[in-house]
């Protein structure tokens, strides 16, 4: 597939076919990596970091809604009862 560079304000442009983007699962919006090597120029998805939480996020919501109670397992039996 060929396509021509244009000018496109101070810079240059390149129409990217539909197909190649269905292709590479690229979509309107996306957040893409430009990098050139010899002969080439690579357009690659931005790889988003996972999310960091921290302790007070993760345990936010436990136990709202639901009530604490302690299990009932009987009396103690063997060595338990030491």
């Amino acid at each position: 597939m060929q396509a021509k560079l244009q000018k496109w304000g101070n810079s240059q442009g390149i129409r990217i076919p539909k197909q190649l983007l269905l292709i590479a699962s690229f979509k309107e919006g996306d957040e893409v990596e430009i990098t050139a090597e010899y002969d080439k120029i690579i357009i690659r998805h931005v790889e988003k970091p996972a999310k960091k939480y921290i302790i007070e996020e993760l345990f936010a919501d436990y136990g709202t809604g639901t009530k604490q109670t302690e299990e009932d397992w009987g009396v103690p039996s063997g060595k338990e009862e030491l």
